[in-house]
């Protein structure tokens, strides 16, 4: 059986230049080209586009298509794309269409450069089209600060379009060798194991009870022979726990809690956009790209604050995704808990006959608490191998 196709053409077209006397020659030709350093989100979408996960584009996209993806979800030739992926500067600095330019790198010592880009052009967008594709892209609660709004708008308003080859992928395949894989490899590793149907999770923290019981659901009833856990590596918010911890603690919980060959830990290069069901529809696009036949959305999904309602990641592929955009299919999740009454893991829309204390429920910032002082929450919420990790590191904070 086939994998599923990617999305928007029958192969993938990762944008890394694999040829090794191209890379060679690309790097030689780039050290003589104007340069500019730019923002963590536009080497983001390199890396993104690089790994394939951002298949079909060939490059940033031109304001009009990033007003019309904003708006309407698709760009000006139709396809179908949730996300404005922009390059985005403060100054052009002299650079015009039909410059190649080199991309260097903010996230590594010394801007090693990251992809050559050939420009089509270079156009501004008014305050106003910020403010609507903040607005349309990120949907804010009114009057709060948002900080994917902050990161969007602090890159700068001039847009620099075209497509890139790209060279290296950052500080990823360095820091995160046995955890980063890109959209292709992730392909390849399916075909191995030969699995047919295979569901994606993903997470930016460590895996908890209710998360872990939660992908052996959505296996169960999807009849999946795979579980591909993803996680972003990216720039996270102050506070969220570094990747290499939430790494280890959950290949701990792989390797004791799920069959053999049934459950792959890996990650994506990607800087987290707080963008709520515009991000959610994201995710599952590049999890189509990398040959997941189903994707878990769970409640707040990639949200932040107060600034969307619980299921509006869901949602969105009902009301707004139009029917055929995408193949890969959705596995909507309430949020996962451990219920002392039935004496396992639950998704609380599915007993209506509980009250909240029949939960086993426990705030983040409790449980970081917990951690820090060396206590491992109960054995309801966490398996105490991945808590001995998480306390390791809580503890660590102190020294």
């Amino acid at each position: 059986m086939a994998l599923i196709k990617p999305h928007g053409s029958d192969e993938l077209n990762p944008l890394y230049v694999y040829d090794t006397a191209e890379n060679e020659a690309l790097q030689h030709e780039a050290k003589g080209l104007a340069s500019i350093v730019v923002s963590s989100a536009t080497a983001a979408n390199a890396v993104m586009m690089g790994a394939g996960y951002f298949n079909p584009l060939t490059g940033y996209m031109n304001k009009a298509d990033a007003l019309s993806v904003a708006t309407d979800m698709k760009t000006t030739s139709g396809l179908f794309w949730p996300t404005p992926v922009l390059n985005l500067v403060k100054d052009a600095d002299g650079i015009k269409a039909g410059d190649r330019i080199a991309l260097k790198d903010p996230n590594v010592e010394g801007n090693p450069i990251l992809a050559v880009m050939d420009v089509k052009a270079v156009e501004e967008f008014s305050d106003e089209e910020m403010a609507l594709m903040s607005e349309k892209v990120y949907a804010p609660a009114a009057g709060e600060a948002h900080p994917g709004v902050d990161s969007f708008n602090a890159q700068g308003k001039v847009c620099l379009s075209g497509s890139i080859k790209v060279l290296n992928f950052s500080y990823f395949q360095d820091e995160f060798p046995d955890t980063f894989r890109t959209a292709v490899e992730i392909r390849n590793e399916i075909k191995e194991h030969g699995w047919k149907k295979v569901v994606a999770f993903q997470t930016r923290n460590p895996m908890h009870l209710a998360h872990e019981e939660l992908c052996h659901m959505a296996m169960d009833r999807l009849g999946c022979d795979g579980l591909v856990i993803h996680m972003l590596l990216g720039k996270l918010k102050k506070g969220d726990i570094p990747a290499p911890v939430r790494d280890a603690a959950i290949r701990k919980m792989v390797e004791l809690y799920f069959p053999p060959n049934s459950a792959m830990v890996t990650g994506y290069g990607f800087d987290m956009l707080y963008a709520g069901p515009r991000e959610g529809v994201l995710h599952a696009v590049f999890r189509q790209n990398m040959g997941a036949t189903h994707f878990i959305v769970g409640r707040d999904h990639a949200g932040v604050g107060d600034h969307y309602g619980a299921f509006d990641a869901q949602t969105i592929f009902d009301n707004e995704v139009p029917a055929g955009a995408l193949e890969i299919e959705i596995f909507k999740a309430d949020h996962t808990a451990y219920s002392k009454k039935l004496d396992k893991v639950v998704m609380m829309c599915e007993a209506p006959d509980h009250v909240k204390e029949d939960f086993v429920l426990l705030s983040g910032t409790k449980v970081r608490e917990m951690l820090g002082r060396g206590e491992a929450p109960p054995k309801e919420f966490s398996r105490p191998e991945v808590a001995d990790i998480l306390i390791s590191y809580y503890q660590s904070l102190d020294k």
